[in-house]
């Protein structure tokens, strides 16, 4: 095997449009890459039930999720797992980290683990940005009261709240990132939407002094996270600190595990 052919490639792929299309084709080879979903952590919890519904959804997928620990051991011995069970000219898996921004520790990780493996794989992109995305935050909001259900405004019915703090984990790429998924929440509650970053700058303090400046009363605090990146409590606390309330995390949503098939599926389409 060639040095070329085991760096792993790294894009945003382009992916389908449509509520209705099939993410991934409904049969697929028996040497079809691996779909290898990664996660901070040792891959319980949310992780897990975003793989189960994942695999559900799509039997024909060889589904694996392997916890990101502290060294990403666990992802090179995955890899070359999945690299002995297909043939060596192909693409032995395709990894997709379930994040939805990037996320420094996450990226070294996977990176390290990709090049120990030495195994030909496709790394994807983030979730994230996405519609689907900015719909799965604005279920969680509503989910709270936080937000109408519908997305159908009508004057004479006020919103629950005035504006929105989209937080971020990862840094200050992560925020830069989130800011189109912001745009489109926007949209979706016709009410101003910042980002703001739980770790890092912009602050979510300086965030809800910016929207109370253009007489905004009424706060809520929207974690674009799934879960395992940050401590559950962390949203909770820095919304209580800014007097803003909170949604949940994204979690074990359909949408999110519909995201992670159809990142899967945009490399095989592009392959």
């Amino acid at each position: 095997m060639s040095e070329s052919s085991i760096l792993p490639v790294r894009g945003r792929a382009v992916r389908p449009s449509g509520r209705h299309r099939r993410p991934v084709p409904s049969h697929l080879p028996p040497e079809a890459p691996a779909l290898v979903l990664t996660t901070l952590g040792d891959g319980s919890g949310v992780a897990a039930d975003l793989t189960a519904l994942i695999r559900g959804d799509n039997p024909q997928i060889e589904v694996r999720l392997v916890g990101l620990g502290e060294d990403g051991r666990e992802l090179a011995a995955a890899l070359e797992d999945a690299a002995r069970e297909r043939p060596q000219d192909g693409t032995a898996a395709v990894v997709v980290p379930l994040l939805t921004g990037p996320h420094p520790v996450a990226d070294r990780l996977v990176a390290g683990a990709v090049a120990a493996s030495g195994v030909a794989v496709t790394v994807t992109e983030p979730l994230g940005p996405h519609p689907l995305l900015a719909e799965a935050l604005h279920i969680r909001l509503a989910e709270r009261d936080l937000a109408r259900a519908d997305r159908m405004r009508l004057l004479n019915v006020s919103s629950p709240v005035d504006a929105v703090i989209l937080a971020t984990v990862g840094g200050e790429a992560a925020a830069a990132e989130a800011q189109p998924t912001a745009v489109l929440l926007a949209s979706r509650l016709t009410l101003p939407v910042l980002v703001a970053s739980l770790d890092s700058a912009p602050d979510p303090a300086a965030a809800a002094d910016r929207l109370r400046a253009i007489g905004a009363q009424r706060i809520a605090l929207s974690p674009c996270v799934i879960g395992p990146e940050v401590d559950t409590a962390l949203a909770e606390a820095t919304a209580a600190r800014i007097g803003a309330e909170c949604a949940d995390p994204l979690g074990a949503h359909g949408l999110i595990a519909d995201l992670a098939a159809r990142a899967y599926g945009s490399v095989l389409a592009a392959g």
